[in-house]
Order: C-alpha cells, then sequence, then structure tokens
C-alpha cells in the first residue's frame, strides 16, 4: 500500500498564514456592526486613542517604540481596542466610588472580565494638548442620549506618569444633565455633544475623567483621557464611522462634592415660571450648582433666569443654557434646543463658578418666559 504524498509547508510560510488568519478572525469579530455604544473621542480616551492610531496597523512592531503604551495594551488584550466604546458597569447605581477602587479608574474597576485592565497601567500615555477651558466631544454610537456626563480633571501636581489614578487625585470641573439623544449633533452613524470645562491653574501633563451615565439601562462608562494643559487646544475630532459592540447609564459620585443645598424660588405670577437652584458639588475655591426652570402656565418658546450673588461668586462656564453676568447679576437663557416647554414641563442647566468665601444660595431667582 502506497504512502500518500504531503508536500511540506516552508516554516516562516506556515508562521504568516497563521498571522494572517488571526487578524483576519480579530477584525470580524471586533470591528462588527453598530450595536455598542460610545466614548471621549477628544480628547481621545485611551483605549478609542490606541484604536484611532493603529487599529489598521495593529501588528506593527513600530509601535513598541512610536506608542509603548499603547503597545503593551494591545498585547495585553487587543479586543480593548477594537471595544474601545464598551468600557462600561452595569448596576453601580450612582455609587461609582464604591464600585471602582483606586488604581482601577481606567478600567472602570476591571471590567468586562479585564479585558481593559492595561489601560490602568501608568505610564507616558500619548497626550491631546488643551487650553483651561475646553471641551469634551462624546460620540454615542447607540444614540441613548445621558442621564448626566461629568468631567473631572486630576489636580494641579499629580504625576500621571508615576502615580495610578485615585478618587482623590481629581476634581470635577464640568457637568451636562439630562440630555437625551434627540438634542445631541447627528453624525453619520448616532449621535455627539460637546461637555464645557473650566481647569484653572492646570500646566503640563493631566488625566481628564469622563463618566457618562447613558440613559437606557443601569450602566456607567468611564473614560480616561490623557493632556497637555498649556496648548491651545485642537478642534474636536470628526467621530468615528465605525466600531463594535457594548451598553450605557446610573449616577456618579466625586472627590469633591457637598452635599445639595438650595430651594426653590418665589413663583412668578400664572402664565410665567419658576426656577429652583441648588450647590450640587463644592471644593476649595470653587463650586458647582444646577437650576431646574418649570414651566408654570401655556406653552413657552423661551425663558430666562436671573438671580444676584451677594458673596462675590462668579460663574466660570456653563452648560445647557447661556449665561451673562453684569456685577453681581447673573442672567441665564435657553439655549436652542431647551426653550420650548409644555404646560408643567421642566429644563435644567448647571455651571461651575468660583467662590472665596461662604457660598449661599441666591435669595431670590428671578423666572420669565417668552410665549
Amino acid at each position: 500500500m502506497s504512502t500518500p504524498y504531503r508536500r511540506r509547508i516552508p516554516l516562516g510560510a506556515a508562521i504568516l498564514g497563521v498571522c494572517a488568519v488571526v487578524a483576519a478572525l480579530l477584525t470580524t469579530a471586533f470591528s462588527g456592526p453598530a450595536s455598542a455604544h460610545g466614548s471621549v473621542v477628544d480628547p481621545a480616551s485611551r483605549n478609542y486613542g490606541c484604536w484611532q492610531r493603529w487599529g489598521s496597523d495593529f501588528q506593527n512592531p513600530a509601535m513598541a517604540t512610536q506608542d509603548p503604551m499603547c503597545w503593551q495594551a494591545w498585547q495585553a488584550d487587543p479586543a480593548a481596542m477594537w471595544n474601545w466604546n464598551g468600557l462600561f458597569r452595569e448596576g453601580v447605581a450612582g455609587n461609582h466610588q464604591g464600585a471602582i477602587p483606586d488604581g482601577q479608574l481606567c478600567s472602570g474597576g476591571r471590567t468586562s472580565n479585564g479585558r481593559y485592565n492595561a489601560l490602568d497601567t501608568v505610564g507616558a500615555w500619548k497626550t491631546t494638548p488643551i487650553s483651561n477651558n475646553f471641551r469634551i466631544k462624546l460620540y454615542d454610537q447607540a444614540s441613548h442620549g445621558a442621564d448626566y456626563i461629568r468631567v473631572y480633571v486630576t489636580k494641579q501636581g499629580f504625576n500621571a506618569l508615576t502615580s495610578p489614578l485615585r478618587w482623590s487625585d481629581l476634581e470635577q470641573v464640568g457637568q451636562i444633565g439630562n440630555t437625551p439623544a434627540s438634542q445631541w449633533t447627528p453624525e453619520t452613524s448616532g449621535v455627539s455633544i460637546q461637555v464645557p470645562a473650566n481647569a484653572p491653574g492646570r500646566t503640563g501633563r493631566h488625566i481628564v475623567y469622563t463618566i457618562w451615565q447613558a440613559s437606557h439601562l443601569d450602566q456607567s462608562y468611564y473614560l480616561c483621557s490623557d493632556v497637555d494643559f498649556g496648548g491651545s487646544g485642537p478642534s474636536p475630532t470628526a467621530s468615528p464611522t465605525t466600531s463594535p459592540t457594548a451598553s450605557p447609564t446610573t449616577s456618579p459620585t466625586t472627590s469633591p462634592t457637598a452635599t445639595p443645598t438650595g430651594g426653590p424660588t418665589t413663583p412668578n405670577p400664572a402664565g410665567g415660571c419658576t426656577a429652583t437652584y441648588q450647590v450640587t458639588g463644592q471644593w476649595g475655591g470653587g463650586f458647582q450648582a444646577e437650576v431646574k426652570v418649570t414651566n408654570g402656565g401655556g406653552a413657552i418658546r423661551g425663558w430666562s433666569v436671573s438671580w444676584n450673588y451677594q458673596n462675590g461668586q462668579q460663574v466660570t462656564s456653563a452648560w445647557n443654557a447661556t449665561v451673562t453676568t453684569s456685577g453681581t447679576l447673573v442672567t441665564a437663557r435657553n439655549v436652542a434646543y431647551n426653550g420650548a416647554l409644555a404646560p408643567g414641563a421642566s429644563t435644567s442647566f448647571g455651571f461651575t463658578g468660583s467662590s472665596s468665601g461662604t457660598n449661599p444660595v441666591p435669595g431670590i431667582l428671578s423666572c420669565t418666559t417668552t410665549a
């Protein structure tokens, strides 16, 4: 009985063939259709930046010297980059500090069975130059919107090259409240939104930490972006056009918080509106507040709220309203997407401010409407 002839394949060719198959499988498995969610794309989150720079060339050994932090992340788990839009945890119920230990903030507390662990690695991650007044751009591929988005920055003196990120290293510098996807900017696939932030006194390398509470399930996203304060701050990048799978939503805590304080204002006459002022967070020299506007009469197409500060407070940045000041008088007017309110409907806006002493809630808020 004759033995069949078997052609021998050279070892080098066999290895190359295996690599090609693996690459094809990775591409098929992780670059699938849009059933996922999103991330901060400017300044890019760690894994989005690695995917953006190397996704089409992730096997290039040059990455080890040109972009070593991304190299170690790709080696640890390529799926962390292909699934750049899936870094979330479920069931946190707003207790972010309780769910995520210090040193694990960038991986969302080693979520997804440790897929994103390499994002916690301390080192020289690529940075984006920004100014102290900046905006983060969050891309939501699944158009879920947000219960809120909160933006933090590491305090001056934090060394991102040698220190793991802890909650106590962060200071909240911006936020938007409940914002449905219909109010976000439409993209080719999904929607995006920009959140203003103000981080005075920062210079050099820092970490911007974003918590995105999406609006469909109890899922919270945790996103580390490496930045360099002192640059001119680039324009927001274009949103990505491809991505894989995940899901988002919930309520965060922050290191520099205070017990919310505040109360409703004296209502305006029938047909007007009322406004409620609440301090949602305080830290040395600064605070964050939110004002809820409720329409008390017929349908309206615009509103404005004004109040006086008595202790020298100043508004430094705002979202969901256009805010102007004249001496101690502060006036906030609706923006294009939240002026129209049906009878009994409410909307809210927020802002950060500076204070040098006590920070009492303003005694009277005046709310007026445009029919």
